[in-house]
């Protein structure tokens, strides 16, 4: 017993001193793991600390040589502004050559079935004779009514290739019109300019520049000029950049134990001379211009004046300071290696010209000779002395025009100051309303443009709103906004003003301002006729494209209210346009599917929407449905082809095969905004139609 016993108890304790040395093996084994992952994080962080260090000293350096190119091309604007192409009229040549006639899937016929596709499906059935017959004259049938469908589609696609061959027509008539009236008005200027004409040759060397590739987007371009035909000289007044364009800091270093970058800054010294140096350049390069440009023969001499924006040092006042200014003669000028020369010394030692001591303080220089000083002759942007009749806004100095928005803003109750030319952000006015809940901080762009407006700058606006943090965003110009600008701009903190809402503005605070020939130079609406309607009324194509594979017919409604003008004002395939020709089926180039063009000005008077809806077509596909309609979106189009924004449009659903695309909207100031649709329909056109007042017969 005492032996059984023992050998128990000698069996537990073994099992025990296993168990022992099994736990002591798994802790080790725990350690050697904790202490391998303890040396995999080190090295994990110590490699993502070397990599982080490389990244920031990496754009450390990046940001060094962004310095460095920067004021690299600052020194070498002379030099590489000499390598540009020189201006020429033919440059401003439009080409006659026109997209060729693209029928997309009209160029495909429908493929016609034949009997043998019929009778195959009961070749091989053991039938009798009598159903063997029936089956025969079923196949017959059913290749009849393939046939005389297939046949109806074919001869619809033909109708439509027709229409769309007309259309096309038209539309390269009228494009080709177009350049060429373009074209002609360019040989009257070449004529003119042949003659010594003042004002052309303002019209043309302030062209050359404005289109010149030697200047970088950072450098300002405005330019105030005249021309004294009498000793065939121009003056002009070209804008300087800011002595900000120079960059402060010369290098940027990594400091790790700080973890920040650390700026060096650039020697004052070193950086007025650079200054100096960029304003001499400014000057030699614009006389270069002029003189390459001048293909006619119309200059003997150049007067230039570079000017910057600032208040005066000696008055405090809002004025043109001009820092550097030179008269160079073409006798003088033509023998000048201008890409081997100090630019400084070539201005001051050379031209004879003057250049500020201290521009970077604002020292200016006296000129001898000014666009404004100049009487009776024509100068660009200003009008004659002591005219009393309101002054053309599309005329007016680029300055003073802002200067006449800030005064505006001023008399509406706010706090307004124009901004400095340079580095402005764009931003040309800056206002302040007081007003308790409406009012705060206010950015105001100004665009004094003759055509529309593109929804390009409605977008930069709203983030230059975003950058600096203001309550609202205001974009006043001379022309109009399409519905691209003011469909981005709804429920967005931006206001637009187009030209005649400005000139009402102007006129209720006692302000003056035309927009050309009269005082609000109103837009035409229900032109006489169908030319009258294109002269007064920019053409928006709206193309029309979506990935699907699903074939439609995109039809466009003018009405009043919920209900379309007429009959004749539902535009589709049968009636491809209204009776004033205001809206009309448009032929479409890749990557739409479909388009139309509108004269949004040339429509109705009482027309307060343009309803786009969209079908299948049952032709080519009688059983489809919108299922297949996706990524959906209208491109609206300028009158010269240029995508002036995209609006997107709700996708289809299984079932429905007409579908409400959008409407756009009159406001009130007579411009467009776009409202997305989606109400979808499964019976196709016809209830559809319904809604807007068509009846189908």
């Amino acid at each position: 017993m005492s032996r059984r016993s023992s050998g128990m108890i000698g069996d537990w304790a073994e099992d025990q001193r296993r168990q022992q040395r099994t736990q002591v093996i798994q802790q080790r084994e725990a350690e050697r793991r904790r202490r391998a992952w303890d040396r995999d994080v080190a090295r994990g962080e110590r490699e993502q600390q070397a990599a982080y260090r490389q990244h920031r000293e990496v754009e450390a350096r990046r940001r060094t040589e962004s310095i460095e190119a920067e004021v690299s091309a600052l020194r070498n604007l002379l030099a590489a502004g000499c390598r540009a192409p020189a201006f020429r009229m033919a440059s401003l040549v439009r080409s006659e050559r026109l997209d060729p006639f693209d029928p997309g899937p009209l160029a495909y016929p429908v493929a016609i079935p034949r009997i043998e596709q019929f009778q195959q499906q009961s070749s091989g059935m053991a039938l009798g004779s009598y159903r063997r017959a029936q089956a025969e004259h079923e196949a017959h049938a059913q290749y009849t009514r393939a046939s005389q469908k297939a046949r109806a589609a074919e001869t619809r696609r033909q109708e439509r290739l027709f229409e769309q061959r007309e259309q096309y027509d038209r539309w390269a008539a009228e494009r080709l019109a177009g350049i060429r009236a373009h074209n002609a008005g360019l040989s009257e200027l070449a004529g003119r300019l042949r003659a010594g004409e003042a004002e052309a040759a303002v019209e043309y060397f302030s062209a050359a520049l404005y289109a010149s590739t030697a200047w970088s987007e950072e450098l300002p371009r405005q330019v105030s000029a005249a021309y004294d035909r009498t000793v065939r000289q121009l003056v002009l007044d070209w804008e300087l950049p800011r002595y900000e364009v120079v960059p402060e800091a010369k290098s940027v270093r990594y400091l790790p134990s700080t973890d920040q970058d650390k700026e060096t800054a650039r020697p004052a010294a070193q950086r007025r001379a650079l200054y100096r140096g960029l304003l001499a350049q400014c000057l030699l390069l614009v006389v270069h211009e002029l003189y390459a440009a001048d293909e006619f023969g119309m200059l003997d001499s150049v007067v230039v004046n570079g000017f910057v924006d600032a208040h005066d040092p000696v008055t405090g006042l809002e004025a043109q300071l001009v820092l550097a200014t030179v008269s160079a003669a073409r006798s003088a000028f033509t023998g000048l290696r201008l890409e081997q020369v100090s630019a400084v010394d070539c201005l001051v030692e050379g031209l004879r010209g003057q250049l500020s001591p201290r521009p970077d303080q604002l020292a200016a220089v006296r000129p001898d000779r000014r666009p404004g000083d100049m009487g009776g002759v024509v100068s660009h942007g200003g009008h004659a002395d002591g005219d009393d009749e309101e002054p053309d806004l599309f005329a007016m100095d680029p300055i003073a025009f802002e200067n006449l928005v800030a005064e505006l803003f001023r008399a509406m109750g706010m706090e307004a100051v124009t901004t400095q030319r340079s580095g402005d952000g764009g931003v040309d006015v800056e206002a302040l309303d007081p007003a308790p809940i409406r009012g705060g901080r206010i950015v105001v762009q100004v665009k004094r443009y003759r055509n529309t407006v593109p929804p390009t700058a409605v977008r930069d606006l709203y983030g230059t709103v975003q950058d600096r943090g203001a309550n609202k965003g205001v974009l006043v110009t001379t022309a109009t906004f399409g519905p691209g600008s003011y469909t981005f701009a709804n429920g967005k903190p931006l206001e637009l003003v187009p030209g005649a809402a400005l000139v009402d503005l102007l006129h209720q605070h006692g302000l003056r301002g035309r927009l050309g020939g009269g005082t609000a130079a109103r837009r035409t609406t229900e032109p006489e006729s169908e030319s009258e309607s294109e002269s007064a009324a920019e053409r928006n194509v709206l193309g029309m494209s979506w990935a699907g594979p699903v074939a439609l017919d995109v039809c466009a409604l003018v009405c009043e209210g919920g209900r379309v003008l007429s009959e004749d004002h539902f535009v589709f395939f049968n009636n491809p346009s209204t009776p004033d020709g205001s809206v009309r089926a448009h032929t479409h180039s890749a990557p739409d599917k479909a388009a139309l063009a509108v004269f949004f000005d040339a429509l109705p008077q009482r027309a307060d929407r343009l309803v786009l809806v969209a079908a299948i077509d049952p032709e080519v596909d009688p059983r489809a449905d919108l299922a297949g309609f996706t990524d959906a979106r209208i491109r609206l189009l300028g009158p010269g082809g240029e995508e002036l924004g995209r609006l997107m449009v709700s996708d289809g659903r299984a079932g429905e095969t007409a579908l409400v695309l959008g409407s756009f909207r009159r406001r009130a100031g007579g411009d467009w905004d776009f409202v997305v649709g989606g109400k979808g329909y499964p019976g196709g056109l016809e209830p559809l139609l319904g809604d807007f007042g068509v009846e189908v017969a």
